[in-house]
């Protein structure tokens, strides 16, 4: 991710990330909703591949073990086991996920809705599963971005290839077939709006990490992430609270 990151964001040199970071700026908001007590569900936890961020600050926000009372991740893949920073792992192996109802205070999703098929599924079980009061926090890719725009041309079954090949960082059992049926502004609105959620759900775009391959491209990239508007950038975020 360095290749041309300190060309043209020299500030990384001094820590290893930008200003403009998108995991620091959504895991510094999910840390400061975080209390002692609170059991965090991570949704499509993953192997915690984090592990080898080379930039501590953004690997120490990311790992939510030991700073609350208990950490569970669930995923459809068995490798997630391996995740170091659960206290549990639990497969999901149908619609129902395999939690409590009202058991959570935190709830994580992390660039998972773009891979979610029945996304009325998905937000009726985010409900079920938090506690009144407790927070649902989420990161995923906006399908009117070029990164999503691109993924949706090129068939599933290329898509680990091409990933590997533009971020050294990706393995191939790290991707997964993408489907962006809730990945705007406003269809993430109105699934949160048919379950009782109203938070707050907005778009970001950090540095373009997909166009490391080329020099000219991550520069068209910084272009993008400075005047694009607000609808096309790359990533949307939200943040909110079952109230009832």
């Amino acid at each position: 991710m360095e290749r041309y990151q300190r060309t043209f964001f020299p500030e990384s040199v001094y820590g290893g990330f930008t200003d403009i970071d998108g995991t620091i700026h959504f895991y510094l908001r999910v840390n400061a909703l975080l209390e002692d007590a609170f059991t965090v569900l991570d949704i499509g936890c993953g192997r915690g591949v984090y592990e080898y961020d080379p930039c501590r600050i953004r690997r120490e926000l990311r790992i939510l073990k030991g700073k609350c009372h208990r950490v569970i991740g669930v995923d459809i893949d068995k490798s997630a086991a391996r995740n170091a920073f659960l206290d549990e792992f639990r497969l999901i192996n149908s619609e129902k996920w395999p939690v409590e109802g009202a058991s959570v205070d935190l709830l994580i999703c992390d660039q998972v809705l773009e891979h979610v098929e029945q996304p009325e599924t998905f937000f009726s079980e985010c409900r079920r599963v938090l506690k009144v009061g407790g927070y649902f926090c989420f990161r995923t890719a906006n399908a009117l971005g070029y990164v999503a725009l691109m993924a949706k041309l090129l068939p599933n079954t290329y898509h680990a290839k091409v990933l590997v090949r533009v971020q050294s960082t990706r393995e191939c059992e790290d991707v997964f077939p993408t489907y962006y049926r809730c990945n705007t502004v406003r269809k993430i609105r109105r699934h949160m709006k048919n379950v009782g959620f109203d938070g707050c759900v907005y778009t970001y775009e950090a540095e373009p990490s997909y166009l490391e391959f080329s020099k000219f491209a991550y520069w068209l990239g910084t272009l993008h992430q400075k005047y694009a508007p607000k609808a096309l950038r790359l990533s949307i975020f939200g943040f909110t609270r079952k109230v009832n």
